[in-house]
């Protein structure tokens, strides 16, 4: 499966600006997604010969007397809220790496997430959603589309695998994460994805935690995935953006309400998108490494209730995870018998984790959900998605991983 999601990600076409690349002329033929990532920026005739492409820095462009002509070819460019060509790279970058016909970033995750799900969504339809998702998601879906007719089912996660239950001639859309956050569940994509062909609904997926390195819901049936590129996409703290691609049928709505929303990534914050795709498949590959280390190493610590990592859920999980993921990222969350107090006290006495909100950077970062992620939900609702008090979620970076290991473990001594 991974060989077959693979080149069917190599085998992407129809994407204007990569046409000038090599990859897609056929020059290079990369067997390895390492090698994908590093050159899904290449445009150097499109760019005067530039090995980077450079920063249409540009609100407005001048464009010639077949500008209607030229428009319809998507070969000219009038307003960067619109297009850009700095956007577009980027945008193809991601879909290059998902196996996705076409691509479109945005200022923020959610802004990629909100107007995804405007653009398929009508009064009177309904969108079912798994319950356990990142915060502001669920409060899109619990606060406001239901001001705008659209009736939301939630599943809880318990109970993902009766999905094809759960769907019926109302549904227009499936919308799920996984691994979710911060429980790191496992959900099965092409279950799903069954579930909403048998009754012509859209699947959405947010890849955020995954990554298109460790999984891809296109090739197990997904129509649309998102990601908060903010996180493991850019991959240094220094960006707030997003990410939607899939099917060009898709993209008409997505497009069309986009510019009405006007959620647009500047052309700088675009660029280093590009940048950070280019080393996606090495600073992975330790991410999945300090993942598996730090689960494995607090395995049974006498203050720690519970590990949260993909996998450990269950058999099933663990046999998902088989099927559909190559690796299982760099997210640990743990729960401390101490509750809130231990919680407060371990974040604080880390050395090589910085105390903030976020995830999937060159450096660990530690936050409480409680008071981050899912600050918007009730304790009600957060004791129902499993979201404990002492609930501490770990992103691991790339440093190594005996010395966060040690950080951990001391700092734990001490709580």
């Amino acid at each position: 499966m991974r060989l077959a999601g693979l080149q069917k990600r190599l085998a992407y076409r129809g994407l204007k600006m990569s046409k000038h690349s090599n990859i897609s002329k056929g020059k290079v033929k990369p067997k390895s997604l390492d090698t994908l990532t590093v050159h899904t920026s290449d445009a150097p005739d499109y760019n005067a010969g530039a090995v980077i492409p450079p920063i249409y820095q540009t609100s407005t462009f001048n464009y010639p007397e077949e500008y209607s002509e030229a428009r319809e070819q998507g070969v000219v460019h009038l307003y960067t809220r619109l297009g850009n060509p700095t956007l577009t790279l980027a945008a193809q970058g991601v879909a290059m790496l998902e196996g996705a016909e076409r691509g479109r970033v945005f200022s923020s995750g959610m802004a990629a997430i909100s107007t995804g799900l405007l653009s398929l969504l009508r009064g009177g339809d309904e969108i079912v959603a798994l319950d356990e998702l990142y915060g502001s998601s669920i409060a899109l879906m619990r606060d406001y589309l239901p001001h705008w007719g659209v009736h939301v089912k939630w599943v809880p996660a318990g109970e993902s695998s009766n999905i094809m239950e759960m769907v019926g001639e109302r549904t227009k859309v499936l919308y799920m994460e996984t691994p979710t956050n911060p429980t790191l569940r496992v959900h099965d994509i092409a279950l799903w994805s069954k579930a909403a062909k048998s009754v012509g609904a859209i699947l959405v997926v947010d890849n955020t935690f995954a990554t298109p390195v460790n999984q891809n819901p296109i090739s197990l049936g997904a129509n649309l995935v998102a990601h908060s590129a903010t996180k493991y996409l850019s991959g240094h703290s220094d960006l707030v953006a997003g990410v939607l691609v899939g099917s060009e049928k898709h993209f008409v709505d997505v497009d069309n309400i986009a510019a009405c929303l006007g959620g647009v990534l500047d052309p700088m914050g675009a660029f280093l998108l590009s940048r950070g795709l280019k080393t996606l498949g090495v600073r992975m590959k330790r991410h999945n490494e300090n993942g598996r280390a730090v689960s494995d190493d607090l395995d049974g610590h006498p203050k720690i209730d519970r590990i949260h990592y993909p996998g450990r859920y269950s058999r099933e999980e663990e046999k998902i995870v088989g099927r559909q993921m190559q690796g299982r990222g760099g997210m640990v969350t743990i729960e401390l018998k101490g509750g809130l107090k231990a919680a407060h006290k371990l974040m604080h006495r880390l050395k090589y984790f910085h105390s903030a909100t976020s995830l999937g950077s060159v450096g660990s970062l530690v936050c409480l959900p409680l008071e981050t992620s899912h600050h918007q939900l009730s304790p009600e609702e957060r004791a129902s998605r499993g979201i404990v008090d002492g609930m501490v979620r770990l992103s691991l970076g790339i440093e190594d991983p005996s010395d966060l290991i040690s950080d951990l473990r001391e700092a734990l001594s001490g709580v």
